[in-house]
């Protein structure tokens, strides 16, 4: 009987922890798209483990199609409890056409703009600096039509 309660107790407290989570990343999402006054089109959720030392940093991918003659907007938030600081970079093949870090200058930005001139598929990388661990949203944002 003792095992059969401390079961229930554990499966309860796992599922409320999940939905606790869930909704913390949710906020973040939500907080994300309103920052910015461009038309909320997608969100990018990652949670990524600390990378090994001397290793490549870990990092997500998604592909994503964008239109030609459009302009976009892609912004990168951290998770409240998030160790590392996001980095979001958007790569056309294999050439990066944008990055929320400019790694010349050391200076980070919480959005950039993308004005498409191809209609194809990209791809979005996210990874955390100097490869530490962290949970982050991006976000794809529609501006206008050039």
């Amino acid at each position: 009987m003792k095992k059969l309660i401390f079961s229930i107790l554990s499966i309860s407290l796992v599922a409320f922890y999940s939905h606790v989570q869930a909704q913390d990343i949710s906020q973040v999402v939500a907080q994300c798209a309103a920052a910015t006054d461009a038309v909320y089109l997608k969100d990018y959720v990652v949670n990524l483990d600390a990378s090994t030392p001397g290793g490549a940093p870990n990092q997500a991918r998604f592909a994503l199609m964008l239109s030609k003659n459009t302009k976009y907007r892609l912004s990168v938030c951290p998770a409240p409890n998030s160790e590392g600081e996001p980095i979001l970079q958007l790569y056309d093949m294999n050439v990066m056409v944008g990055s929320t870090f400019i790694e010349a200058t050391g200076k980070d930005f919480h959005m950039f703009d993308f004005n498409c001139q191809k209609s194809a598929i990209y791809h979005i990388f996210i990874s955390f600096k100097e490869g530490k661990a962290g949970e982050a949203v991006g976000v794809l944002s529609f501006v206008k039509r050039l």
